[in-house]
Parts: structure tokens; C-alpha cells; sequence
């Protein structure tokens, strides 16, 4: 027995995808706000290639952070859908 309603992995990852390049904005917007308070040391490790703070940088961490969304979709949205189908049958 199949799953009827299988979740998509093009909405799932727009939605990730556009999730996390938002927060990576507002975090450039708050940090450029209130430098003392560092919250972009939190993510540089993980956004290889940025650096604090140019135009360049800022846009790479934007693609990168939508690319991380894309890669939590594609991971999830199977596995999702391998489990949902098990506990149907």
C-alpha cells in the first residue's frame, strides 16, 4: 500500500530554502545593527567562504544558506515519505 499523499520535495525545499536565506539576512541586518552583539561567529564556520562582512560574502551566504535548505529537503523529504509509507501497511 502506497502513501496517497506523499509530501513534494520542490515545496519543501523552496520552503527550507528560503527559511534559512532569511534568517542569514536578518542576521547580516542585526549584526550591521548592533555590532557588540556577534552573532555571525556562530555561523561563518558553517558558510564556508564568508567572511564579515562584504557584498560578495553576503550573497554567497545566501545561496549557501538556500543551498543548506535544499540539502535538508532532500534528505528529509524521502525519509519522510519511506516511514509514512511503512506505518500505513
Amino acid at each position: 500500500m502506497s502513501n496517497p499523499n506523499p509530501i513534494r520535495i520542490y515545496p519543501v525545499g523552496m520552503t527550507l530554502g528560503l527559511l534559512l536565506a532569511l534568517n542569514f539576512a536578518l542576521c547580516v541586518v542585526f549584526g550591521l545593527l548592533f555590532p557588540g552583539a556577534t552573532m555571525y561567529q556562530a555561523w561563518l564556520p558553517l558558510l564556508p567562504g564568508v567572511t564579515w562582512i562584504s557584498w560578495t560574502s553576503a550573497l554567497l551566504g545566501l545561496a549557501e544558506s538556500f543551498a543548506y535548505g535544499w540539502y535538508i529537503a532532500v534528505i528529509f523529504v524521502p525519509t519522510f515519505n519511506f516511514f509514512s509509507r511503512r506505518t500505513q501497511a
